[in-house]
């Protein structure tokens, strides 16, 4: 499923202009990584968290030499899917 699809569900189901849907869709998911890129915690209950997590630098191996080579620490992305949304998947 992409966001236009997203759109155009929503829109299906509200009744609302798809051009209105599509800025309301853009905006929320624009403050989602406003507060990610802050390093806030973003909790959506009965959906899930989305947090940045920090990985460790460390060394990895180049496959087609087999030489060590370093991996530089990073920040990711990671989402932990709420209660509600665990059991609906079931």
């Amino acid at each position: 499923m992409t966001k236009k699809d997203i759109v155009l569900k929503i829109t299906d189901m509200t009744g609302i202009k798809q051009v209105d849907v599509k800025k309301i869709v853009q905006k929320t998911f624009d403050v989602i990584v406003d507060s990610l890129i802050r390093n806030e915690k973003v909790e959506l209950r009965n959906f899930g968290v989305f947090k940045i997590k920090e990985r460790k630098s460390r060394f990895g191996r180049n496959p087609r030499t087999g030489e060590s080579v370093p991996v530089p620490a990073r920040k990711i992305v990671v989402f932990k899917p709420g209660l509600e949304m665990k059991q609906k998947i079931k």
